[in-house]
């Protein structure tokens, strides 16, 4: 492991920390190191592999696609593109829907940037503590200002407002309705700790944008693709926007990124508006196909299930003060801002986790972990917030 940091430190750029360990397998929701130790994964490439780890749906979707067809450009189609782009607009339920793809969330929401410029107005309107990518455009809808200031000054236009608060984001709207072009938000944030939208908020951000004229772009590149239960979460309160980003689960470990327009956004991009080489990878696409035609009703169930599950057993474990989210994407709250603590001694218990914020655990399994290794996991991270909380008693 040594020689892999070192190689690792002598060959990478150091915008990452050198990683603590170096997976070499995965199967399911179980990874395994270079030295043969297992981990139970409970947060699949940040909520990345939906179906786990070798799939074989997505393992023999890929590997059929990449033996036939690997790559054709945005000058030729391919049929894969048009399976998942029909397949997404059935879940939005709207025929007006049209779908650009790309190869990650930032890009989704470059997208979804470009897209509010050509309404012709100039204001976005963007949630405080947000996150909705590092490419500057993105960026410059993402909330936290520690991530933006080393990159200023970025694209003008974007104003924020206090996540969940309907009345400061009203007068915000107000100030120039005529000129603000798109209200963009995550349904649960989830960089800044899982933090769920009050009840009813989508649906009175739905009414605002539907008053002035404005676009509702729904960040859903975490939350999408059942990671909460329902296929998309902004169903849960039944609201529909215009503007939906998507990545993350879609491609079940392969880099793909979604827009999808409806209405009248689904007019403002023409030829030549915006584009990607990549987007739209007949592999990626495979990969996404195989994925949604597992993610079915039955399975969606299963999630919800398995969500309080999850839920019920990380909520018993002494040193939580809650636990919040919903699905298999929940934040666990602790007593005591040890959470970065947490997750290294999670690797020394054998189960990989994420801390957001300070007293905050991140849980994103895979969407297939069973039961058995969800009593599992709960067990270990009971063992690793007990043996922090110790740490810092002492």
């Amino acid at each position: 492991m040594k020689d892999f940091t070192q190689r690792w430190a002598g060959a990478l750029l150091d915008n990452y920390p050198v990683p603590p360990i170096e997976l070499v397998e995965g199967s399911g929701s179980t990874v395994t190191d270079a030295d043969g130790k297992q981990y139970i994964d409970m947060l699949a490439g940040i909520a990345v592999n939906a179906l786990g780890h070798a799939h074989p749906a997505v393992v023999e979707a890929v590997t059929n696609q990449l033996s036939t067809l690997g790559h054709v450009s945005n000058l030729f189609g391919s049929a894969p593109v048009v399976k998942v782009a029909e397949a997404l607009r059935e879940h939005v339920a709207d025929d007006t829907a049209r779908v650009y793809f790309g190869n990650s969330g930032t890009e989704a929401n470059e997208a979804a940037f470009k897209l509010a410029r050509l309404t012709g107005r100039r204001r976005i309107l963007a949630a405080q503590h947000g996150f909705h990518g590092r490419t500057m455009g993105a960026l410059a809808m993402t909330g936290q200002p520690d991530k933006q200031k080393p990159f200023e000054p970025l694209p003008a236009g974007v104003e924020f407002y206090p996540y969940g608060d309907i009345e400061a984001l009203t007068a915000l709207v107000e100030q120039n309705p005529s000129d603000t072009a798109a209200i963009i938000m995550e349904p649960i944030q989830g960089e800044t700790g899982i933090i769920p939208a009050p009840e009813g908020f989508l649906t009175q951000v739905r009414e605002l944008c539907d008053k002035h004229g404005i676009l509702f772009i729904a960040d859903e590149v975490q939350t999408g693709v059942g990671r909460t239960g329902d296929f998309f979460a902004f169903q849960h309160e039944g609201v529909l926007p215009d503007v939906i980003t998507m990545a993350k689960g879609l491609g079940g470990g392969m880099p793909i990124g979604a827009t999808i327009a409806r209405g009248e956004a689904a007019k403002l991009f023409t030829p030549g508006s915006h584009g990607t080489t990549f987007g739209g990878n007949p592999v990626s696409c495979a990969a996404a196909t195989a994925v949604l035609a597992t993610i079915d009703d039955a399975f969606l169930e299963e999630v919800r299930r398995k969500g309080q599950v999850l839920y019920d057993a990380a909520s018993k474990i002494p040193g939580v003060k809650a636990v919040r989210g919903r699905g298999l994407m929940l934040g666990v709250v602790l007593e005591r801002p040890v959470a970065k603590r947490v997750v290294k001694l999670g690797l020394e218990h054998g189960v990989i986790l994420n801390a957001p914020a300070d007293d905050v655990i991140r849980l994103t399994p895979p969407l297939v972990i069973s039961d058995e290794e969800i009593a599992q996991a709960a067990q270990r991270l009971a063992a690793a917030i007990a043996e922090a909380s110790e740490e810092v008693s002492q």
